[in-house]
């Protein structure tokens, strides 16, 4: 059972390649170190676990961008309190644990901390954070029904697609660019306190192990929506 938690202009969103490069050696200065300490008992390091939840949403990302098609195209023939539950999931997993207990309280403000410019990125990410918790709200209030009404669909398709982009483009840049420079800033005891310290969170979230419990949801609502098969996604061979 789901748990029942909770542009801004694109210039500005992507900095440009050699100054992020850049800020990853910058924003580590003082405290980095080369070692790469796993976390206790050989569980997932910090970053790890966040990269692991984004591989989460992404599969939530591939259900909002598969229906949103379909709702463009005039079909809203699916099980839309599936939909909903993907949106639940998405705030309880995504914006309540992941965006605003990891994140927004000790990822992004490290990284302000120390400046350069990954820190110039922070804005940014948060402002999309904010609008993500606006379409998500949006999509949970028109799934709330149990089904899609005519007039909803072309404007919840877009909110689904739109949604899909931004985050896709979000989580990349989170996963290559903002964590690196942030793990680059810790020394090892550092680390290893971050570790310790993410593990009480997510045992304050869950009782089992957060991403287990996220993907096996995240299976089940693809079941319900008939998007389980892999091989569905494969592309078409080249004329």
């Amino acid at each position: 059972m789901t748990q029942d938690p909770r542009r801004p202009s694109r210039r500005a969103a992507f900095v440009a390649t050699g100054a992020l490069a850049a800020g990853l050696a910058l924003a580590g200065c003082g405290g980095r170190t080369d070692e790469k300490p796993t976390g206790a008992g050989g569980a997932d390091s910090a970053d790890e676990a966040l990269i692991r939840g984004h591989a989460v949403l992404r599969r939530l990302l591939v259900i909002y961008r598969e229906l949103g098609g379909r709702l463009a195209r005039g079909a809203a023939d699916f099980d839309a309190a599936a939909l909903g539950q993907a949106a639940d999931l998405f705030r309880a997993y995504g914006e309540d644990y992941l965006e605003r207990e990891l994140q927004e309280q000790h990822v992004f403000p490290a990284l302000q901390k120390a400046g350069g410019p990954v820190a110039a990125l922070v804005p940014v990410l948060l402002a999309q954070h904010s609008r993500g918790r606006e379409i998500t709200a949006y999509v949970r209030a028109r799934c709330a029904g149990g089904k899609i009404v005519a007039a909803d669909a072309v404007p919840l398709a877009r909110a689904l697609q739109g949604f899909a982009r931004m985050y896709e483009a979000h989580a990349a840049y989170e996963d290559t660019v903002v964590f690196p420079a942030w793990r680059q800033g810790q020394s090892a005891p550092q680390w290893a306190a971050i570790g310790a310290q993410f593990a009480q969170i997510e045992h304050s979230h869950f009782a089992g192990g957060a991403f287990e419990m996220a993907a096996g949801q995240a299976a089940q609502i693809e079941q319900k929506l008939g998007l389980s098969d892999l091989g569905r996604y494969t592309a078409d061979a080249v004329a």
